[in-house]
């Protein structure tokens, strides 16, 4: 699955925007912007949400759930739990940023 903050994220890394992320994933604008606006995990029809992370994968994001490791290389962010063991507010979530400059290309 994906949250809402890790598409935002996603695009955010690779610089596009929601038109640019429908065109990729071969999907609306509107069905984009509704997935974003979700709260949370975001629900669509399974075919709509594996071309959308399909579309970001191909683009050389690595969506990472929660507690999940990575075999990837590159720099990522993770919330992690607070001082009182408690999750934030927010759902946890890794991207990775692999481009050309990681790999001293």
């Amino acid at each position: 699955m994906i949250t809402s903050q890790q598409m935002r994220a996603a695009r955010a890394l690779l610089g596009i925007d929601q038109r640019q992320l429908a065109a990729l994933a071969s999907v609306s604008l509107p069905t984009i912007q509704r997935m974003e606006a979700s709260d949370g995990q975001v629900r669509s029809v399974v075919d709509t949400l594996v071309k959308v992370i399909s579309a970001l994968e191909a683009a050389g994001i690595e969506i990472i759930g929660e507690n999940a490791q990575s075999s990837g290389a590159g720099r990522g962010v993770r919330l992690k739990e607070t001082v009182a063991g408690r999750q934030p507010r927010r759902v946890p979530s890794v991207l990775f940023d692999q481009t050309a400059e990681d790999d001293g290309s």
